[in-house]
């Protein structure tokens, strides 16, 4: 075991660990590693990834913190049910965005930014002062000038993003910062796409009513144009009942 001073992973130790859940991680959320069925055992990924049975065993504590992992004494580790994991978990978002298919995941986002974002909107539109309002404008600008479709997805997210910011509430804030950065690989992906330029010009007017609502202090009006900008996402809206 690679110990320093104080007892603690060396850095390089540390550094095969964060490798190691990632890669399992990402197999997890690809279906690499089915929901239920049992991952390799220690010796055999300590053979996959070249590295000690400490720094397996440390990554997959790490899983299991994460609600991806379940261990048992004598039985081995097994994947756990997709509904346990912990879905605003920095790295678990981002391997869910990182697949070239994120189909339900995408769906389920666009949920959440239904529930989070509407709410965040009516709340600057009653909070929000002259000096926030002219941050707003500028950031609707810089959507409308976007020099390219990647500009545009990026200046599209740091909006969304400054409407949370903007909302002064602090479990807004956290809670949605994580949706958003996992959305962003979906809006690059989305902006790359040859989207017609009517598209959007009519995006840039959308967002500018969510500005024009929030400097009329009008929360209700806010809340149903940040709704509409979240129902009419490209990446597919939110599932519908069938």
């Amino acid at each position: 075991m690679t110990l320093t001073a104080g007892g603690g992973f060396s850095d390089r130790a540390q550094s095969h660990t964060t490798h190691v859940v990632d890669q399992l991680g990402l197999a997890i959320v690809a279906g690499e590693y089915p929901e239920r069925a049992m991952i390799p055992l220690d010796p055999d990924l300590e053979e996959m990834f070249g590295v000690s049975r400490t720094v397996i065993r440390e990554a997959k504590k790490t899983l299991i913190a994460k609600g991806m992992l379940a261990s048992k004494a004598k039985v081995g580790t097994r994947v756990q049910p997709s509904s346990e994991w912990n879905m605003f978990d920095p790295d678990v978002l981002r391997w869910h965005s990182e697949q070239k298919t994120p189909g339900r995941f995408v769906a389920d986002l666009n949920e959440i930014r239904l529930i989070i974002e509407p709410s965040a909107a009516a709340l600057v539109a009653e909070r929000a002062g002259p000096a926030e309002h002219a941050r707003l404008e500028a950031s609707c600008e810089a959507l409308a000038q976007a020099p390219s479709r990647t500009a545009f997805a990026m200046a599209d997210l740091e909006f969304h993003k400054l409407i949370l910011h903007l909302s002064d509430n602090r479990f807004l804030q956290s809670l949605g910062d994580l949706v958003q950065a996992a959305l962003y690989s979906q809006l690059i992906a989305e902006a790359e796409e040859a989207r017609d330029p009517c598209d959007l010009a009519r995006s840039v007017d959308k967002h500018r009513a969510i500005v024009d609502a929030i400097r009329a202090g009008a929360p209700d009006r806010a809340r149903a144009c940040m709704e509409k900008v979240v129902m009419d996402a490209p990446s597919g809206g939110v599932r519908r009942a069938s």
